[in-house]
């Protein structure tokens, strides 16, 4: 279902010329056509305190989100870095549909504060997918070394604002944001896809100092996610290289950091849904994420 933080499944795709570092990274990738089913052999272990893969019709609990730990972060190659992590939607938002519905200026027009983000037809909701990536990502990120901030953790009844969640990237001076999200389109459309920024300029939006950085962060993004998790890219938007460009995103269009969006696959189709209601997955995608990450920042 077509909402601010999720293309339409009708979108035609846009030529983009990152797409060749998606197919250079998908050349080696062993099984970039199609990931392992939850259970499978070979699938990563969940991190301590996440739940097990999850029979269907059953809802998974999400990880539980560790206080940030008071001790220094261990030297790695992330060390001085900044990354925010902007976990899509929030659980509350259901509750709070006044709220959401709240029109804000994202600087070429006015769009609703956020909504409630999509489901799988078993009721695992996105937002609660988002927070459970969100916090793998984060603990993946800080043991290299990163400083990781999170736009929320559900810890306030609803939001932040896609404009709010904009500017906490650029408050941060993050040399990177990732926006976590799951998309709702048809049965039958499968796969990932890595939204990147046009170039926008009109009231509070200027991405023309991004656009190319955050072309970069995107496709490295594609390529490890692509391999780690063995997804293919989106068979409905992006034609077939996992990266679309879009410019009616607040949260794209407001930041002065490079930022992508990355839908990590579809929950109203079933066999994607199998895959994001799958803990040992949801573990493999925050690598794959944070292997894009890394990769970007180190080059």
């Amino acid at each position: 279902m077509p909402y601010d933080d999720s293309p339409p499944p009708t979108r035609r795709a846009r030529p983009l010329s990152v797409a060749a570092a998606l197919a250079a990274v998908c050349l080696t990738a062993a099984g970039c056509g199609g990931g392992q089913e939850p259970g499978e052999a070979g699938a990563a272990s969940p991190r301590p305190g996440g739940d097990a893969a999850t029979p269907t019709g059953k809802q998974p609990e999400p990880t539980a989100s560790a206080s940030p730990s008071a001790k220094p972060l261990p030297k790695g190659p992330l060390t001085g870095r900044t990354v925010v992590v902007d976990p899509g939607h929030n659980p509350g938002n259901r509750d709070h549909t006044r709220e959401i519905n709240r029109q804000v200026d994202i600087g070429t027009g006015r769009k609703e504060c956020d909504t409630t983000g999509t489901a799988t037809n078993d009721g695992y909701a996105e937002a609660r997918f988002t927070l459970d990536v969100s916090h793998r990502l984060r603990a993946l990120l800080e043991a290299e070394g990163a400083r990781v901030r999170l736009t929320h953790d559900a810890d306030r009844p609803f939001g932040p604002c896609i404009d709010e969640r904009a500017r906490i990237g650029n408050e941060a001076k993050a040399d990177a944001v990732v926006s976590v999200h799951a998309d709702g389109s048809a049965v039958g459309n499968r796969g990932f896809h890595v939204i990147l920024p046009a170039g926008v300029k009109g009231g509070g939006a200027d991405t023309s100092k991004i656009v190319k950085s955050s072309a970069d962060l995107g496709a490295r993004i594609a390529g490890h996610f692509a391999r780690k998790t063995g997804s293919a890219p989106s068979n409905y938007i992006g034609g077939n290289t996992g990266l679309d460009t879009r410019d009616d995103l607040g949260g794209l269009n407001l930041s002065t950091v490079p930022k992508v969006f990355v839908e990590c696959g579809n929950m109203r189709d079933p066999k994607d849904a199998a895959l994001l209601t799958s803990a040992s997955w949801r573990q493999k995608a925050a690598q794959g994420l944070a292997d894009g990450i890394t990769s970007y920042l180190k080059g």
